[in-house]
């Protein structure tokens, strides 16, 4: 039977990485009677029904009653944008549920299967767990802290520069790499810059080229330098676009802005007089964004590292030098002070991406660790 459990776990890890349920987290679902598949489900969107409410509804009539239901995520108890699956397993008769992990969710916290095992219901804890909770990492960040999980990318060359001497940075890496940002960030719900890269560089941040839908856009800009006739300003009525700034922002720009469609969100300001990066990822999270993709500038990306922000690394690393005088650096920060301190990717993959290396993971902080 645990043979036939990981497999058909597996499965439903597989069609759980489906589908576009943000705010809610990705969730697969297999029924099966023995070691045969009757149905299949995953979570495909927020308000639409949950994996095991699809798979009870794809199984022929009269193949649920002493079923087993496997989950990558614990069924839910409680009534959220649709009804308990609790309930609707209980309904089916289901037999036996197999979950992947039990939900870090405060509401629910085993409580979907202390219910299950009142009721009679065989329940079987954390098979193949490592990979449901990695199914679930971003969301589960999001919903025990409040605070929005985030990848950071960079595209840089060999010497670990992001622009020539006279400030030129198209194209850096090569078109597979690009092809490969633009599924990053369709895989999140917010993509953010600092200004100066729409001041030098005038992006659209929209996905393009495949298919997947376009994140929100942020914009961190502590003195509200954003011109009107850039292109983020001129699609914002089409694609969400926000502005993270400060008090420091004159009124008359914050108002031209929110008629052009930007929302402007205000954060605390920092000692540099920048914008609080920390607080800007709990606004993010209170308006429901979970992963959020930093793609630019130094600054920016240097602030989310010293404060230990980013969860995620992934680097594009092009076969060319630029020069020490090209600027500017990857990342503006201190930096430690030792090499064992330093933040690294564990576990690292490494990928060729056309002729650029392609290294990314998850990112680990040795300073964090030991103080924890």
């Amino acid at each position: 039977m645990a043979d036939v459990d990981t497999q058909m776990m597996g499965r439903a890890l597989e069609l759980g990485r489906h589908g576009d349920p943000s705010p809610n987290p990705h969730v697969g679902s297999v029924l099966a009677q023995g070691d045969v598949i009757v149905a299949e489900g995953y979570h495909e969107a927020a308000g639409r029904d949950h994996a095991e409410i699809v798979a009870l509804k794809a199984a022929p009539p009269g193949t649920t009653r002493g079923a087993t239901l496997y989950v990558t995520l614990e069924p839910c108890n409680h009534e959220g944008r649709t009804a308990p699956c609790v309930d609707a397993i209980l309904a089916a008769g289901i037999q036996r549920v197999v979950v992947g992990t039990v939900d870090p969710n405060p509401r629910v916290a085993g409580g979907g299967i202390e219910r299950l095992r009142a009721a009679g219901v065989e329940v079987v804890e954390g098979v193949l767990e490592a990979q449901a909770r990695e199914l679930i990492k971003p969301w589960a960040k999001f919903i025990t802290q409040g605070v929005s999980y985030l990848t950071l990318k960079l595209a840089l060359s060999m010497d670990g520069r992001i622009a020539t001497r006279s400030g030129a940075s198209k194209w850096i890496t090569g078109p597979e790499s690009r092809l490969r940002v633009q599924t990053l960030r369709a895989q999140h719900d917010a993509v953010v810059v600092g200004v100066n890269t729409v001041l030098t560089d005038n992006p659209r941040l929209t996905v393009r080229d495949i298919a997947g839908r376009s994140p929100v856009r942020v914009v961190v800009d502590s003195k509200l330098r954003m011109p009107l006739s850039c292109q983020l300003v001129q699609t914002a009525h089409q694609i969400p676009t926000c502005v993270a700034t400060t008090a420091q922002a004159a009124r008359s720009h914050v108002e031209a802005l929110e008629a052009a469609g930007v929302r402007v969100i205000r954060v605390p300001t920092t000692a540099e007089g920048r914008c609080d990066t920390v607080a800007l990822l709990r606004e993010l999270a209170a308006r429901e964004v979970v992963s959020v993709m930093c793609e630019g500038g130094a600054e920016l990306a240097g602030s989310l590292l010293a404060h230990a922000s980013v969860d995620e690394l992934h680097v594009f690393m092009a076969p060319r030098l630029l020069g020490p005088r090209g600027r500017p650096g990857a990342v503006d920060w201190a930096g430690p002070e030792n090499p064992a301190d330093a933040p690294h990717i564990e576990p690292a993959h490494w990928e060729l991406s056309g002729v650029d290396a392609y290294v990314w993971g998850p990112l680990v902080y040795p300073k964090r660790a030991t103080k924890a």
